[in-house]
């Protein structure tokens, strides 16, 4: 089953194989497998864009396995499962490192020690001492 999105470069009307993605945070271009669904912040390209694609100035590219590039077989997916599942088989639960210590509650402020205080979201007010 093919895919119904097409290139986001213009005017290329080829079917789109992969999703590329700017990571602006590490100045990283993200270019994967076709993601599930279209986003406006990621652009779908077809293969010859995805082959020729760079990145800005300082920029570097992670170039994930497409499709077409790094398909597993169904006897790399059984195999894969199986150390998954002999891994879990033989974990061995951790003893606990030390059990954390009860943490302490600050001490109570007494109304009316207004010199130690420093400005806080909360007030203590007495009965009958109403603010505006």
């Amino acid at each position: 089953m093919g895919s119904s999105r097409l290139c986001s470069r213009s005017a290329c009307r080829q079917p789109a194989i992969a999703t590329l993605t700017y990571v602006y945070a590490d100045s990283t271009a993200v270019l994967g497998p076709l993601a599930t669904y279209a986003e406006p912040h990621c652009y779908d390209l077809c293969d010859l864009h995805a082959q020729r694609l760079t990145a800005p100035l300082g920029w570097q590219v992670l170039r994930l396995a497409l499709p077409e590039q790094g398909r597993l077989r169904n006897d790399d997916l059984y195999a894969l499962a199986n150390a998954v599942r002999e891994d879990e088989a033989h974990a061995v639960a951790a003893p606990p490192l030390e059990a954390p210590s009860p943490r302490s509650a600050p001490p109570a402020i007494e109304p009316g020690d207004s010199q130690s205080l420093t400005r806080r979201h909360l007030r203590v007010l007495r009965e009958g001492n109403l603010e505006p």
